[in-house]
C-alpha cells in the first residue's frame, strides 16, 4: 500500500488555519483585548427573510408524505437550475438547464472538476492566487506554472503566447487581490485558450460585487467562451450561504477536447461521486434569485460594499497603494514601510488587535502585500480602521 506522495509537496497547514491559530493564541494570551477580524472572507450578515421562509417551507415539505423528498438529482433540482438560468438571462447570458450543475460550493468544485482532466495537463495559475487552485493540482501530481500578477499590471496578468498551458485558472473579481477583468481583457484570454486548445476554469464566486460597467461578471459574456471555459460560482458571498453550502458550475455542452465531451464527463463524475445538495438548501437557494430575494440580498451586499469603500478611503488617506474595493469585498494593500506580510500581520495584531491575511500566503508575488475583507459590520469596520490608522502612523 502506498500513500499519495504528492502531499509532501504542499504546506502542512492551510493558510487560513494558520491565521486562525495565531488569532486564537493572541486572544488566549490577552483575553481583555478584542480582536477585530478583517481576515477570512466569511460573511457576517444573516440569510435574507425570503431565503429563511423558503427554508422553513422546505422543512415542512419534509414532514409530509406527499411532499417528502429522498434522493434528489445529483446535478440539482430543476426549480433551482431554472432560477440560476433566469439570473444569467437577466445579465444577457443564455444557458441550457443541463449545462448547470448544483454543488455544495465553489471551493469543492474548484478541486473536484479536476477529475475530468488528465494528470499530465500543465496548469496555469496567477501568482498570487487562492491556495486551493495550486494545492488541489499539486495533490494530483500536475505541473503548475504561474502567471505573473504584480503591482505593475494591477494584479491582472494577461496571456503570454510563449507560455503553453492546458488548464487556466481565472478568478474575477479576484481573491485575494480584488482586481477585476474587463470583458475586453477576458476576450484575450478566451482567444488564447482557443488557440492553445486549453480550458479556462473561471471562478465567479464574487461576481455579485461587480458594479462597474466595464468589469465582467461572467466569462460567458465573451463570445466563443463556451468553446473553452467552465464557470464555477456560489451562493456563499452572493447570499450568505457560507454555512448553508450551495454553489453551481456551468459546463457548456459545446466544450469538447479529443472527441470527449466535458459536460457528459462532469455529469458522469457527479452521478458517481456526489449525491447532490439537500432539498432544503436548494429551496432556500432558489429564493435568492426571486425579485424579493434579490432586493433583500442587495441590502446586505450594500453593507459589505460600504465597508469596502471605508477601507479604500482609509488607504487613500494613508497614501497606501491597493487594488480591489470597487467591485470586490477584498482590498489588497501594499504593506507600509516595506514590511513583509507576516511581520505586518503580527504588528497589526499586537499593536491594533486587527487581523488581516498575509499576502505571502497566496504565493510568492503576495509577499509585501496584505488582504483586508469587508465582511464585518460597519461599526466594527470603522473601529478596525481607526486602530489601523493609528498603528500605521506609528510606523512613520
Amino acid at each position: 500500500m502506498k500513500l499519495n506522495e504528492n502531499y509532501k509537496n504542499i504546506a502542512d497547514n492551510y493558510l487560513f488555519s494558520t491565521v486562525a491559530k495565531k488569532i486564537a493564541a493572541y486572544t488566549a494570551a490577552h483575553p481583555e483585548k478584542q480582536v477585530i477580524k478583517l481576515s477570512i472572507g466569511d460573511v457576517t450578515l444573516p440569510l435574507a427573510p425570503a431565503v429563511i421562509r423558503a427554508l422553513h417551507d422546505a422543512v415542512d415539505d419534509m414532514a409530509k408524505k406527499e411532499t417528502f423528498k429522498g434522493y434528489g438529482p445529483e446535478q440539482g433540482y430543476g426549480f433551482l437550475k431554472e432560477s440560476i438560468q433566469g439570473y444569467y438571462a437577466r445579465r444577457g447570458v443564455t444557458l441550457e438547464s443541463d449545462e448547470i450543475f448544483v454543488s455544495d460550493g465553489a471551493k469543492s468544485d474548484c478541486g473536484n472538476i479536476l477529475d475530468i482532466f488528465d494528470r499530465d495537463n500543465v496548469v496555469l495559475v496567477p501568482d498570487p492566487a487562492y491556495p486551493v487552485y495550486v494545492d488541489t493540482n499539486v495533490m494530483a501530481g500536475r505541473k503548475v506554472i504561474y502567471a505573473d500578477a504584480n503591482e505593475g499590471n494591477g494584479f491582472l496578468p494577461m496571456p503570454d503566447d510563449s507560455v503553453k498551458a492546458d488548464i487556466i485558472y481565472i478568478c474575477s473579481p479576484n481573491n485575494p487581490t480584488g482586481a477585476s477583468y474587463t470583458k475586453e481583457q477576458l476576450e484575450k484570454w478566451v482567444a488564447y485558450a482557443i488557440r492553445n486548445q486549453s480550458v479556462i476554469l473561471f471562478d465567479a464566486a464574487y461576481e455579485c460585487f461587480v458594479q462597474s460597467g466595464t468589469a465582467a461578471r461572467s466569462i460567458f459574456e465573451v463570445e466563443d467562451a463556451k468553446k473553452c471555459a467552465i464557470e464555477i460560482s456560489s451562493f456563499s458571498k452572493t447570499a450568505g450561504f457560507t454555512g448553508t453550502r450551495c454553489g453551481y458550475t456551468v459546463v457548456p455542452k459545446s466544450l469538447e477536447f479529443n472527441g470527449m465531451n466535458c459536460n457528459k464527463m462532469w455529469l458522469r463524475r457527479q452521478t458517481t461521486k456526489f449525491n447532490g445538495v439537500p432539498y432544503i438548501v436548494q429551496k432556500g437557494a432558489a429564493a435568492v434569485f426571486t425579485e424579493e430575494g434579490e432586493k433583500q440580498i442587495q441590502s446586505n451586499l450594500d453593507i459589505y460594499r460600504t465597508n469596502a469603500k471605508l477601507i479604500s478611503d482609509c488607504m487613500d488617506e494613508l497614501g497606501i497603494w491597493y487594488t480591489g474595493g470597487k467591485n470586490s469585498p477584498y482590498i489588497w494593500l501594499k504593506c507600509p514601510n516595506g514590511m513583509d506580510s507576516w511581520a505586518f500581520f503580527d504588528y497589526l495584531l499586537e499593536e491594533a488587535q486587527v487581523a488581516g491575511t498575509p499576502g505571502s500566503g497566496f504565493g510568492k508575488n503576495g509577499e509585501g502585500f496584505f488582504r483586508l475583507t469587508s465582511f464585518n459590520t460597519v461599526e466594527a469596520t470603522k473601529e478596525a480602521l481607526e486602530r489601523f490608522k493609528a498603528a500605521v502612523r506609528k510606523l512613520k
